[in-house]
């Protein structure tokens, strides 16, 4: 008899980690994953600092090698897929007095597959104008961009990695330093890319995570997921290892208590 095919699309996972353990200098980072993420998912993975979110985006990326267990991309090993994701990291460095234009920095995204080997993605330049104006950037396009607000500019590193057509887009804390209103406008704009993209995105703040995800997971080392969006006191528990109220299911804003 056929598998069902899930609500988020295709039957084939896109994301396929299988007891995926990772160790730095005898630490442990990840223990004991398995995670499957189907197509057109929206997945949001929540976390303590130092809990292995960040290492866990790196391993879909083939950017870190799991000391045990498998990965799989789009059926491949994420080294041979990489070019097919897009990823928009935490912290992105550069100098704010430095004369780049918005224009330039999201152009930057069709040179990624000259580290492949490969030339520049055919017709990336014409999409430029496309993918800033759904993200509502256009208008900044020769603007510094040192002289951005922070939503502003993670909008433009949002777009410098959608400029590629990924089909899987990563994005490790996206909303970190926003306020609540222009976090919204962030996560509104991934609601409307998730028609055509599969989003998995982490963050170590319950409140950031949005009624826009469609499931949600826990990671602090090992992770508790269950494909599905509600999440129980236990597991909060279980994850951040102290006392935690969880107020609403389904809404933008969750509340911890005060502890020590």
């Amino acid at each position: 008899m056929p598998e069902e095919v899930t609500e988020q699309g295709s039957v084939d996972p896109l994301i396929e980690l299988s007891h995926v353990t990772v160790r730095y200098k005898g630490h442990l980072a990840l223990e004991d994953i398995s995670l499957v993420i189907h197509e057109r998912d929206f997945l949001g993975i929540i976390g303590p600092n130092g809990g292995g979110k960040t290492t866990l985006l790196k391993v879909i990326l083939g950017l870190v090698e799991p000391d045990d267990g498998e990965v799989r991309v789009l059926g491949k090993p994420p080294k041979e897929t990489r070019h097919r994701i897009g990823y928009v990291p935490q912290t992105v460095d550069f100098d704010s007095a430095f004369p780049i234009q918005v224009m330039d920095v999201v152009r930057m995204g069709c040179l990624k597959f000259l580290r492949f080997g490969k030339e520049a993605l055919p017709g990336c330049h014409e999409r430029l104008e496309r993918v800033m104006r759904e993200l509502e950037i256009w208008d900044l396009r020769d603007r510094p961009v040192g002289r951005l607000s922070g939503g502003e500019r993670q909008r433009v590193f949002i777009a410098r990695a959608l400029v590629t057509q990924p089909e899987i887009l990563l994005l490790d804390e996206p909303t970190a330093g926003i306020d609540s209103k222009i976090q919204s406008t962030v996560y509104e704009i991934l609601s409307r890319l998730n028609e055509r993209l599969t989003i998995c995105l982490v963050s170590h703040d319950i409140g950031v995570i949005s009624s826009y995800v469609k499931t949600v997971a826990c990671l602090n080392q090992r992770l508790f997921y269950h494909g599905e969006k509600e999440i129980t006191e236990d597991i909060l528990m279980q994850t951040y290892r102290c006392p935690v109220d969880l107020i609403a299911h389904g809404v933008p804003h969750r509340v911890l208590k005060h502890h020590g």
